[in-house]
């Protein structure tokens, strides 16, 4: 199922707003539980912890700083 250029925006949005917020501090509590590694694996740890958030929402933001697709076509016409 496509999603819209409107509703892909707007879980954009959704995601940059509540979620991103909500996955660090569950990134940091979880490392914290950790016993205080090296500095060097622990900025390993928010690297990888800051990529890993993007993979299952690739789609959603894929195109989402470009012109709506669909009034392009109308522009057209």
């Amino acid at each position: 199922m496509a999603l819209s250029y409107k509703t892909r925006r707007r879980l954009s949005l959704l995601i940059l707003l509540v979620g991103m917020p909500l996955y660090i501090v569950v990134a940091v509590t979880l490392v914290n539980l950790l016993e205080r590694p090296p500095f060097w694996l622990e900025l390993i740890i928010y690297v990888l912890l800051g990529f890993l958030w993007i993979l299952p929402f690739k789609a959603v933001f894929t195109g989402i700083g470009q012109v709506d697709p669909e009034a392009r076509k109308s522009d057209e016409r």
